[in-house]
């Protein structure tokens, strides 16, 4: 995602950096979401495995789940935790690594990562590696990891599709996926999708349910199977946030999944764009086509008799198509900009075949429609040459 309605992917991650740099620095303030080994513990985490670890890893713990539930992590593996912090997941996934294993901790806001170099510069850790940076652009070699496991990141970051591909390009084949996060039941409203604050609170940054498994099901990911779904914000102690979350469905939940042999099929990512594509075309050849064709038909001394009703039906169909298309796709890698375009050049259309015929309007409409296709078409096929890029 580039911007959500003019606030840009900056702003949106200096607010999660703002609010984690908190968590790291002083964990005791009080957050609207549980914090430390209060939190481990309520979102599923045994204590013995709690006990080996150092209480500063676990002080500004702020994950949503348990990952490890899903067991995919095997003495020798070499691990990369996406959204580390202070390393409460780090540090359980090296003891489970073993010495002969490795563990990257990959986080964006530098006081967490400071916290947990800390800690491994103290343990004398040797398989542990911390690296500074986001999601979207992950510093490691393709195929160099066996698993990634990684606890409430997904929902934070503006471009999604962009860190399921990253997670896939690390992973070898057949490697790993154990994921907690966030997600909602439904589609969170303009007015708080464009607050930053809100996208580091955890609920308006989250995808629905099934979009979410979506995105790692068309980066080629097999065996996505939930393993637990719960109400996470049952334990704020933010009787508002506690609110947004019950209107929105948001819950967490613990996915484990493997990384398929095969990149995603270019038909399959390109389904969207070709069908608003198509379906402009459809509208527009059954407009200007069929004026065309009456004219020619006129012109060689042939009348034919059009049924209005349905000409405009065709019309407003494939321009109503073409926009759901668009909106769709943007709704996929939640980038906006193209749906106002889509939606206005839709209405546009429809006003000149129900309301008010003006050719001049009509035009506009399509032209309109057409620049949101090609946005749309744009910036999935930016998603295309990455997905081209896999191994």
């Amino acid at each position: 995602m580039v911007a959500i309605f003019g606030f840009s992917r900056d702003k949106i991650l200096t607010a999660v950096r703002d609010m984690y740099t908190a968590v790291a620095t002083a964990p005791r303030q009080g957050f609207h979401f549980p914090v430390g080994r209060s939190a481990c513990l309520a979102v599923g985490y045994p204590e013995a495995a709690l006990d080996v670890l150092p209480p500063e890893a676990l002080e500004s713990f702020a994950g949503v789940g348990y990952p490890f539930r899903a067991g995919v992590i095997r003495p020798g593996d070499t691990v990369l935790d996406v959204g580390a912090g202070s390393g409460t997941d780090a540090l359980i996934a090296a003891r489970l690594a073993g010495p002969q294993g490795r563990v990257y901790a990959l986080d964006m806001t530098p006081a967490m990562s400071a916290k947990l170099c800390a800690l491994v510069r103290r343990l004398g850790l040797k398989n542990v590696e911390v690296l500074e940076g986001n999601a979207e652009s992950i510093p490691l070699a393709d195929g160099s990891v066996d698993v990634v496991t990684s606890n409430g990141m997904l929902n934070l970051v503006p471009d999604k599709l962009a860190a399921v591909r990253e997670i896939r390009r690390v992973l070898r084949p057949g490697g790993r996926a154990q994921i907690a996060d966030i997600v909602i039941r439904r589609p969170v409203t303009p007015e708080c999708a464009v607050d930053p604050k809100l996208w580091a609170e955890c609920v308006v940054g989250a995808t629905v349910d099934e979009d979410y498994l979506r995105l790692f099901r068309d980066a080629a990911f097999e065996g996505v199977t939930v393993l637990r779904d719960y109400d996470y914000f049952a334990h704020s102690a933010s009787a508002e946030t506690r609110e947004i979350a019950r209107r929105f469905g948001a819950r967490a939940v613990e996915i484990a999944m493997r990384r398929g042999e095969r990149a995603p099929s270019r038909l399959a990512a390109a389904r969207w764009r070709l069908a608003g594509a198509l379906s402009l075309a459809t509208a527009m050849l059954a407009c200007y086509g069929t004026l065309a064709a009456l004219a020619l038909f006129s012109a060689a001394g042939i009348q034919l008799a059009v049924n209005e009703t349905v000409w405009a039906g065709v019309v407003l169909l494939g321009a109503g198509l073409a926009a759901a298309s668009v909106t769709l796709g943007a709704w996929r890698h939640a980038d906006w900009r193209p749906v106002v375009p889509a939606v206005g050049g839709a209405a546009i259309v429809g006003w000149t075949q129900l309301v008010s015929y003006a050719p001049w309007l009509e035009l506009a409409g399509f032209a309109l429609l057409a620049a949101a296709v090609v946005m749309e078409w744009r910036r999935a096929g930016t998603d295309r040459r990455a997905a081209a890029s896999l191994p």
